[in-house]
């Protein structure tokens, strides 16, 4: 379950990961965690790096039409 999504822009050289979804395999010390993304790539990175997703609906209907 990818319940996180990655927050920071990338450094030059680097590609883009803000705004794709993760999860945390491992927790390790010195403010670091181990990360798995959808596509399958693991990176060691700082925890202030991700953040929460927000919860997903089952409907995929978006939050703010108006239903009639």
């Amino acid at each position: 379950m990818f319940d996180h999504i990655w927050f920071w822009n990338p450094r030059m050289g680097e590609k883009t990961r803000k705004g794709k979804r993760c999860r945390v395999l491992k927790r390790g010390k010195r403010n670091s965690i181990m990360v798995e993304l959808e596509d399958g790539e693991i990176v060691i990175a700082s925890r202030y790096s991700i953040r929460k997703a927000p919860p997903t609906f089952r409907n995929s209907e978006n939050l703010f039409t108006q239903h009639s």
